[in-house]
């Protein structure tokens, strides 16, 4: 999600200076010498922070886009196979992410010395709670420790990196944030690799236990580099939280066609390689294909639609992306008979279903407009609009996860219609399609005159 976020709050970064209104501030602004602080911008230790944000959020949200690879072997292997509520795992792992998001970049806002550290006990958490998940034999046992706990430490673990990018990197924020972000994708794309491996090799305690050792040996070096700046001293001094956007017309537009959005978007990514192994005999590499191009193309459309969004209106954004997806679902996907669609529909589904969340900086971006002009009786920070679509992207994805059961139980029009439809995930295709129209709901109210 490749995001410039020009209204960003000044005044964690003016420290104490006078606060400024504007978003963003020059370099030559801060008088780096008096403070004896590294440089913006530029410089070993914010490329080294970078560094650290990129791999943490491989780390954690990548696993999150890679729970299709353990949603086929769950349901193929004991003591799993036959189990219900499988794909609730992982909505739930994503889902609480996202929702937990505005959570705890409130606590770093108000307990900016405890933020420092929320890294370090996220990363370890999650370490802990994948050692928990080893010894699981049932599903509801994995929902709670792979789903609920490690979605908490995971959430810990990565908001102070949105919160001290903005120290580090002024004049080439965006650039910063779409690194960052780009990692999830990338994420998405090797450890799918890496838990086929471990999974098909060692089996699924072995596999978990491996990969918590991982996060633990990792945990303590990257936290080092995840590092506020400024002093928490000189970050006190902020503006006070203002979330009367909650209920403006414009946000709750927007909050319900993402909400609905995301109860169907995660959908593909839950059953693909299920849907390649059942419908093509597919071998596991192959099934885990499907994942793999989804979650590169997804890397590649958010930046390129994060780009989109700087230059046009994001009416126009949403309307490219809900008209790719919903046409890459509903045709190609609907009508696949073969393999090599069935391909082209994850490039397509991650090129123009991916990039929604690239979005985000432009619905920020318009909201943020009408606060008050002077920009302190009614500043609205940025970063909690986006905390706040993220918890609404959690709810959808929640829901989406027994959702899923719904629509795929008994396997209703197999046999009975053409391509995917009769493949027994028709009702599951028509669901992902109809949501991301309904996506496109806020260009319809843009010509409408109610954004």
């Amino acid at each position: 999600m490749a995001v410039e976020l020009d209204n960003l709050d000044a005044g964690s970064r003016n420290a104490t200076v006078e606060p400024s209104t504007s978003g963003d501030i020059s370099n030559d602004e801060i008088p780096e010498q008096d403070f004896s602080l590294p440089p913006v911008d530029r410089g070993k230790d914010a490329w080294m922070f970078l560094a650290a944000c990129w791999a943490i959020e491989a780390l954690v949200w990548g696993f999150g886009f890679s729970f299709g690879i353990f949603q086929d072997y769950y349901s193929s292997y004991e003591p799993f196979l036959g189990a219900g509520n499988i794909a609730v795992i992982g909505t739930m792992t994503l889902g609480l992410m996202y929702m937990g998001t505005p959570i705890v970049l409130t606590l770093c806002r108000l307990y900016p010395r405890w933020a420092r550290w929320f890294t370090l006990g996220g990363l370890l958490s999650t370490a802990l709670t994948m050692g928990l998940s080893s010894l699981c034999t049932s599903i509801p046992q994995l929902i709670v420790t792979q789903g609920v706990l490690f979605a908490i430490g995971g959430c810990f673990a990565y908001c102070p990196c949105v919160l001290f990018i903005d120290e580090w990197f002024v004049q080439r924020k965006g650039m910063a944030f779409g690194i960052m972000w780009s990692a999830a994708g990338f994420g998405g794309v090797v450890l799918p690799l890496l838990f086929e491996v471990l999974l098909t090799s060692y089996g699924f305690p072995t596999a978990l236990r491996i990969w918590a050792g991982i996060l633990g040996v990792l945990a303590v070096p990257l936290s080092l580099f995840v590092k506020p700046r400024l002093p928490p001293s000189a970050t006190t001094n902020v503006r006070p939280f203002n979330v009367r956007f909650l209920t403006s017309k414009g946000f709750l537009l927007h909050q319900v066609a993402n909400i609905v959005q995301a109860t169907g978007y995660f959908l593909p990514g839950i059953y693909l390689p299920s849907y390649a192994r059942a419908t093509f005999g597919t071998s596991t590499f192959l099934s885990a294909l499907t994942l793999l191009l989804a979650n590169i193309s997804a890397t590649i459309g958010s930046i390129i639609m994060g780009s989109m969004t700087d230059k046009l209106q994001t009416s126009t954004c949403i309307a490219i992306s809900t008209a790719g997806a919903s046409i890459g679902t509903l045709l190609v996907w609907g009508l696949s008979s073969s393999l090599g669609v069935l391909y082209f529909f994850c490039v397509l589904y991650g090129l123009f279903g991916g990039c929604w969340t690239s979005i985000w900086p432009g619905i920020m971006r318009d909201l943020a407009r009408r606060a008050d002009p002077e920009g302190q009786q009614h500043y609205i920070d940025p970063i909690m609009i986006f905390g706040f679509l993220c918890a609404g992207r959690g709810v959808g994805n929640v829901v989406s996860g027994p959702l899923s059961d719904v629509l795929v139980k008994g396997m209703s029009w197999q046999g009975q219609a053409i391509g995917g439809y009769g493949s027994g995930y028709g009702p599951l295709i028509v669901y992902t399609g109809a949501t991301t129209l309904f996506a496109g709901s806020s260009y319809i109210w843009k010509r409408l005159g109610l954004l």
